[in-house]
């Protein structure tokens, strides 16, 4: 690997180390906040619906930003709008505000989010190639996510900690410090590099050229489009688990006062995070196909969520997190590596802001459905619920696999495939 590639990788894992530290102080304890400022499971959950349903409505404009103006420009956006929404998450727990403030908020923290996903991903593979990197994603990948793997068991075990020793509200605070600095990290290492926006239109003719580059890239590329038909019954399930095994465990446990319990939970899926960021280039090696990891990798899981919703033994619970958080760790990268080696590096923001989109869809459905199903059944019927949603992703991937895409084998970082020219519309055509 040369040194500018290094370099590239370097300040990538800087990012990562700090978005996730900073968003993993209030993982631990971000239900029994909610749920402390007076709001009921159903009202919790549809609450992270409203992010989720921020993060669905700006993902697609915050990625064309992204690919317009450009991928640095988006993080920083994105740390003063997650800093300035998280301040006020805090304002409203002091004020016990009503519910529909909390909806409102709950958007702009999706917003917030929006502008760090597919950024920063398009960021590095652009900067990669600029580089001649010739190694596989999936390391670059498994690095960046041992990296945040480590930040979120440090950010999420000191949430609960914190939260114990002084209040529920303080790691909210703690997280907008943390933001603030990382503006200031990514302002002066952050540099796009092998990707130049394209201003020689105007921003509408851009944005409207992009969109419908993205569709032909996206939606109507056939592998990449049944990985992200998937995502919203794999992701919809995965965002509702981590939330809820934060109640679960402690009532596992028996004691609600126990914030360090419910800490514990985003600290196994913390840890997990950075064994599956080393384990994902090795499981790669066992398959021929990409596909075949991520196909075996969601029905498993689903099962496993299946054994968690019957047990009653807080210990075994929490060995069965350890292995749901695993084999979804090892899943990330080689998902990430698979739709990035399908996508041209002019759309790939927006395209991977197009796919997160797909799977928040799902979060802003199933997230309520079984937040009510937690409050009629209990938190264990609801986690069975969704094991059985999770298990309708399976055929999706199964037909992405049907397409045969060089993607499937592929395990170096590939030339980035390269778009057809989009001719700039007449003002008669825009009508």
């Amino acid at each position: 690997m040369n040194s500018q590639a290094r370099r590239i990788q370097g300040v990538y894992i800087t990012l990562m180390l700090g978005n996730t530290l900073a968003a993993s102080f209030i993982w631990g304890i971000n239900t029994l906040f909610l749920l402390d400022a007076g709001l009921s499971n159903l009202e919790a959950f549809a609450a992270n619906a409203f992010f989720t349903a921020g993060m669905v409505l700006f993902e697609v404009p915050t990625g064309v930003v992204a690919d317009t103006v450009g991928r640095r420009a988006s993080y920083l956006l994105g740390t003063l709008t997650l800093s300035g929404a998280t301040a006020l998450y805090y304002l409203m727990w002091q004020i016990s505000a009503p519910f529909w403030a909390w909806a409102v908020v709950s958007v702009f923290i999706g917003l917030g989010f929006t502008f760090f996903s597919g950024a920063v991903e398009a960021w590095l593979v652009d900067a990669l190639h600029y580089a001649g990197y010739d190694g596989s994603l999936e390391t670059v990948f498994g690095r960046g996510q041992m990296v945040s793997g480590v930040a979120m068991l440090g950010g999420s075990v000191a949430g609960g900690v914190i939260a114990q020793a002084t209040s529920l509200g303080v790691p909210f605070l703690v997280r907008v410090g943390v933001l603030l600095a990382m503006f200031v990290v990514a302002f002066l290492l952050m540099r796009d590099l092998g990707f130049t926006p394209d201003r020689s239109a105007g921003t509408r003719q851009a944005v409207r050229g992009i969109w419908s580059a993205s569709i032909e890239h996206g939606l109507r590329n056939p592998p990449v489009r049944w990985v992200m038909l998937a995502a919203p019954f794999a992701s919809g399930v995965g965002i509702y688990t981590f939330y809820a095994l934060q109640p679960y465990l402690l009532e596992l446990y028996g004691d609600p006062d126990a914030y360090s319990i419910a800490g514990l939970a985003a600290a196994v899926v913390a840890g997990a995070q950075v064994v599956g960021g080393y384990v994902a280039p090795h499981a790669r090696g066992l398959f021929r196909k990409r596909t075949t990891a991520l196909i075996l990798g969601t029905v498993i899981s689903a099962v496993i969520l299946g054994l968690l919703s019957i047990t009653e033994v807080f210990w075994v619970a929490l060995l069965l997190l350890v292995v749901w958080a695993l084999i979804f760790a090892a899943e990330m990268p080689i998902r990430q590596a698979y739709l990035n080696d399908m996508i041209p590096s002019k759309q790939r923001a927006t395209v991977l802001s197009f796919d997160s989109l797909m799977g928040n869809t799902g979060g802003v459905v199933i997230q309520p459905v079984l937040g009510r199903a937690a409050d009629v059944y209990g938190y264990g019927a609801s986690l069975g619920i969704g094991a059985a949603i999770q298990l309708l992703a399976a055929p999706f991937l199964v037909g992405s696999r049907r397409q045969q895409s060089p993607a499937d084998t592929a395990v170096t970082v590939p030339a980035s495939p390269v778009a057809p020219a989009i001719e700039p519309q007449s003002d008669e055509q825009q009508r």
